[in-house]
């Protein structure tokens, strides 16, 4: 058995193997993103992290960083190779949404559990309010093959524990991560121009996110001076422009010019790698998150925003009551533009009020980086070798 770790290892220990599944760039979606941005920071602190991406079968893998193995749906074979694979490591990490494994509701995963002979930890994106039965059998099959779940709010333990069959002294909560703007990227949001007040929304787009409420909140700001600018930044969710095209960018685009807020709005479909976005978001006055959703225990566009400093306008959805309960921003009702224009309004028009909502979202910033997050997962692994370690003397 290996000695017992120092005060140092102990807050983050360096060199183990960790395995990574995951969807993966260059996919576009929110848990490659994550996943990435994960094993950066596992690695900066001297990890050693093999990554076997999932292949979902919506997009091809092409290009991107080299990985261990990858995890092709539907393919016996090739989830023993991908479970053979993560067993090499001290301990995997598996990031579960239901959309990414193959089966009902994404059961392939509980096999993949089951023949992986080291400690896992699954990280739960999703925690459906409402599963089907299906749903919550694949989540409680999950909970009880795994060693650690992880949520990343305190609603989403609220609600696993709640209506769920699982084992509270398997659930851990790590928040969500996010890249924290340097000194270059505050200072551009430190000189705001005042005169040109700037509504940001970004993500990938597509039914659901709400953005056409906010494009009648700024009908309703007409008389407003300064009048705010709006982006809308980001591209078409790729699983939805493959069932629809752009139809919702244009839905929206169209709405835009029936209300007559057209020359306010601007629609941003540029690519911009982490810094870039980073200072992108910085340099908003505020963050405005529309979504229809009353179900979301997690956002990473929220956590992005907070980590930049920067106010929020969110519906709602409970990762943001929760979030900006302290005060880095204010809640208004789904699916309603009035609401959202008053909220735009008041935050506008009072620099005292907008600066307390950024201090307090600069304050809850370094708890929200990667490195902080990391160094989570660090020490959750490190428990659960020395566990296995105690077990086998």
């Amino acid at each position: 058995m290996q000695p017992r770790p120092t005060m140092h290892s102990a807050i983050a220990s360096a060199n183990r193997r960790i395995g990574l599944l995951s969807t993966y760039p260059p996919k576009i979606c929110g848990l490659a993103t994550f996943a990435a941005a994960l094993e950066n920071e596992l690695r900066r602190a001297g990890n050693q992290v093999d990554v076997v991406r999932v292949d979902d079968g919506h997009d091809a893998a092409i290009g991107g960083r080299p990985v261990a193995a990858e995890l092709v749906n539907g393919d016996a074979s090739s989830i023993r190779r991908a479970a053979a694979v993560l067993s090499q490591c001290d301990v995997a990490i598996i990031q579960h949404e239901y959309g990414i494994y193959g089966g009902a509701d994404g059961d392939e995963v509980i096999d993949l559990l089951k023949a992986i002979d080291v400690p896992t930890i699954v990280v739960f994106h999703t925690v459906p309010l409402q599963p089907t039965s299906h749903q919550r059998s694949v989540l409680e099959a999950i909970g009880d093959i795994a060693d650690r779940v992880v949520v990343m709010t305190e609603s989403a333990l609220t609600r696993l524990l709640a209506s769920y069959s699982i084992d509270r002294h398997k659930v851990v909560t790590i928040p969500h991560g996010a890249s924290i703007p340097n000194f270059a990227q505050r200072s551009d949001a430190e000189h705001l121009d005042p005169a040109r007040p700037q509504l940001l929304t970004w993500g990938l787009l597509g039914p659901g996110k709400g953005i056409e409420h906010t494009i009648d909140a700024l009908a309703l700001l007409a008389g407003m001076r300064p009048r705010p600018r709006y982006t809308v930044a980001g591209v078409t969710h790729p699983k939805v422009f493959a069932r629809h095209g752009d139809e919702y960018r244009r839905s929206l685009m169209q709405r835009s010019w029936a209300v007559g807020t057209a020359g306010s709005i601007t629609f941003d479909d540029t690519y911009r790698d982490l810094a870039q976005l980073t200072r992108y978001v910085a340099s908003s006055s505020v963050v405005i998150l529309p979504y229809d959703s009353r179900d979301q225990v997690t956002s990473g566009v929220l956590v992005d925003a907070i980590a930049a400093g920067r106010p929020v306008i969110a519906t709602a959805f409970p990762h943001a009551v929760e979030l900006l309960s302290s005060g880095a921003g204010i809640v208004v009702p789904h699916a309603d533009p009035l609401a959202m224009a008053e909220a735009i309004r008041s935050t506008l028009s009072d620099p005292s009020l907008l600066a307390s909502m950024a201090n307090e979202a600069r304050r809850l910033a370094p708890s929200l980086s990667w490195s902080a997050v990391a160094r989570q997962y660090a020490r959750l692994t490190d428990e659960l070798v020395e566990s296995s370690e105690l077990v086998g003397t």
